[in-house]
């Protein structure tokens, strides 16, 4: 399988399934090295000039004010990815991680959280060898970001924490780095709060779930062609007319698949003169409930598609040929996702519902 190059601006949902579940290889795009090396510099810059900068030169959260010497900046690394390795319960699927995983390097490919090069490279190295951490289902914050899954993920990418091996076994980071030939990497200044500050395993469970829901939406099109035709009921409820009189997108597509899987059918052909007026709700309204599932289902598409590609740490590196700004900010709270986690249950709950009623 062609190997996926990631440069933070147009990873697709499809393809974060690509690398998660069907294992295509991951690479970091020669143009997005480019620009992750130019915001590296300025973090660098930051370190050697002494300054003061948010999560570079100072701790995080309340110890803000906190100066940190530059020989214990790597000391911090360490410290805040093991005080966020607090998740517990059972562990995400291995699909799940690597879809975070995924995520996260394209995030950081984008090249605005001065990480080292290095770092994404070895993201992607683990997800080519198939390393993968041991992740705790349960724990994260959702408005802080995903601190405890990205960290579990940062402590397997410093030799420490666990992994789950083809087995489904839990076996130490460190024999399983060593196993696939990978480098433990000694993180360097901000690289530690770039890795576990973000949403992406909130995105990577949507992402794959979004994708689940997709093809529901179609079976559930299929399946209730099907049902009407059993029972023995009328298509007029899906002509293209009512539907052009109230022309939302999911209720046209649905409603046209109803006709394109009726069209022909024996079984309508046999009693298309009955009696019946109308059909049960159940029946009748199939393209209505469908397609407005459809229709939620494109608005979670979006919101994830956007999130896919963008930087949600903090703080923030840019560069430009006017010179280089670092800004502290909040993208990485998880709003926009919880909406669209909501909305995408909500619109499944719909579905489920109509699709009892049938039987």
């Amino acid at each position: 399988m062609k190997a996926l190059h990631i440069s933070g601006n147009d990873l697709t949902l499809e393809a974060v399934r690509e690398v998660a579940v069907e294992g295509r290889p991951v690479l970091l795009a020669p143009d997005a090295r480019e620009q992750v090396n130019r915001a590296r510099a300025v973090v660098e810059d930051i370190v050697k000039g002494n300054k003061v900068s948010y999560a570079i030169t100072t701790g995080v959260g309340k110890l803000s004010d906190v100066r940190i010497a530059g020989d214990q900046i790597r000391e911090l690394q360490v410290n805040l990815v093991r005080s966020h390795s607090v998740g517990v319960g059972e562990p995400l699927p291995v699909a799940d991680t690597r879809a975070m995983m995924i995520l996260r390097a394209n995030s950081l490919a984008k090249g605005h959280s001065g990480v080292r090069a290095i770092v994404i490279d070895t993201i992607c190295e683990l997800l080519n060898r198939k390393v993968t951490p041991y992740v705790p289902s349960q724990g994260s914050v959702g408005a802080s970001g995903d601190l405890a899954p990205l960290a579990h993920l940062a402590l397997t990418l410093i030799g420490e924490g666990e992994c789950v091996n083809e087995n489904l076994a839990r076996v130490p980071s460190d024999e399983a780095l060593r196993r696939a030939q990978i480098k433990p990497l000694v993180l360097e200044a901000k690289e530690a709060v770039s890795l576990i500050n973000g949403t992406q395993a909130m995105l990577a469970v949507g992402t794959l779930a979004l994708l689940a829901a997709d093809t529901l939406v179609d079976s559930a099109d299929v399946i209730g062609a099907m049902t009407l035709d059993a029972l023995r009921g009328t298509d007029v409820a899906f002509d293209e007319r009512i539907h052009q009189a109230r022309p939302h997108a999911g209720q046209i597509k649905s409603a046209a698949n109803l006709r394109k899987m009726l069209e022909g059918s024996e079984i309508r052909e046999s009693h298309r003169e009955c009696g019946r007026v109308q059909d049960a709700y159940s029946l009748r309204c199939m393209p209505q409930v469908h397609g407005a599932v459809r229709d939620a289902l494109a608005n979670c598409r979006e919101t994830f598609e956007i999130e896919a590609n963008s930087a949600v740490d903090n703080p923030l590196v840019f560069v430009s040929s006017n010179g280089s700004e670092v800004l502290s900010g909040g993208n990485f709270h998880g709003e926009p996702l919880a909406f669209g986690l909501d909305f995408l249950a909500i619109a499944l709950s719909a579905l489920a519902g109509i699709s009892e009623r049938r039987i």
